[in-house]
């Protein structure tokens, strides 16, 4: 049993974040640089020149002497670990680097933060599951059974997360929608990328996933760095879509070519990488716990979402149908910059 969450004013400061070249973390610094500046430093891969400003070390998570002189010199309250190899097919065709990445790099944060009593946050993926049944609905005690080398990786380093540190939180996400550092990495701009350039994009009618806003995101780490909540979560959004009809949202939305969407069955793919099923999961008790649904649907309006495989041919709803439309309305919520709760 846990207990009802009940956080603080503030996460225990100075915060370190890792991983910022990806969706989640990039979006959690701008988050939390804004809510408590000074106070954050975000580290990003030593070869990764790209990322820049302030409170920005190059440091990768893999290297624990580099780890070390960085908490001795900051001296932490908190980690939020978003670090981690996601390329699905790289991390097939180098397990050894996903490995270093995914599971030593967790290794050399816990050494760090265990002894010194720091309040880890840890992102995990809902690839942990197969989806093989096609049902989704997945609960934090269900075994998990991956099919790729990134899932397992992940397996492992919750293994790790939670044999080390009981006190910790570990939150399976499934896709941070918003921007990327690089604008061809996460799905909206991956998927933005290929219709840009007028070229195909192929996404699965059978792997079925719970995106949710990354500023959503973005609060509820910043809650559950306050409280005190510890073990697995689910934090899935309310909304259930295939990768093609994500796709469909951010084609139409964007006022892409549709004909540059195509849709496939993942036994279509080929074996490399290996693809999901129905990773849907059920995010109770994380509601529970919060006493509210920290995610809104993605996408908010009820509009965008895709009623059949041709859905966006068309384009005569009132939606302009624009890239900057498409950042305001998939990118980041609606909802949030209007104020609402």
């Amino acid at each position: 049993m846990f207990r009802f969450a009940t956080p603080t004013d503030e996460p225990p400061l100075p915060l370190l974040i890792t991983g910022i070249a990806g969706v989640h973390g990039n979006n959690a610094l701008g988050y939390f640089r804004a809510r408590y500046p000074g106070q954050v430093v975000g580290i990003r891969q030593a070869d990764n020149g790209r990322i820049d400003g302030p409170g920005v070390v190059a440091c990768n998570a893999e290297d624990a002497d580099g780890l070390r002189r960085l908490f001795d010199r900051y001296d932490f309250g908190s980690v939020l670990n978003c670090a981690g190899a996601c390329a699905l097919k790289s991390c097939e065709l180098d397990p050894a680097l996903a490995y270093r990445v995914n599971v030593a790099g967790v290794q050399n944060i816990l050494s760090q933060t265990v002894p010194r009593g720091v309040r880890l946050v840890h992102m995990s993926v809902d690839l942990v599951f197969s989806g093989a049944d096609g049902r989704g609905g997945y609960v934090e005690t269900d075994p998990t059974d991956p099919v790729t080398v990134y899932g397992k990786t992940m397996v492992a380093a919750e293994e790790e997360i939670l044999a080390a540190d009981p006190a910790a939180a570990v939150l399976r996400i499934s896709l941070p929608m918003g921007p990327s550092t690089n604008g061809h990495a996460g799905a909206i701009d991956w998927i933005c990328s290929r219709f840009k350039k007028s070229r195909p994009a192929t996404l699965f009618f059978d792997e079925i996933r719970t995106p949710h806003y990354a500023d959503c995101l973005s609060r509820l780490c910043d809650r559950m760095l306050k409280n005190e909540l510890a073990g697995i979560f689910h934090a899935g959004g309310p909304r259930r879509l295939s990768l093609y009809q994500i796709a469909q949202v951010i084609n139409r939305a964007g006022g892409y070519d549709p004909d540059c969407l195509r849709g496939a069955m993942r036994r279509e793919a080929g074996p490399m990488p290996p693809r999901a099923g129905n990773v849907c999961m059920d995010c109770s008790k994380l509601i529970r716990a919060l006493g509210h649904n920290p995610f809104d649907p993605w996408p908010l309006d009820e509009s965008l979402v895709p009623t059949d495989p041709q859905w966006h041919y068309r384009r005569d709803c009132g939606d302009p149908g624009s890239p900057e439309y498409l950042a305001q309305v998939l990118a980041s919520n609606p909802a949030r910059r209007a104020g609402s709760s």
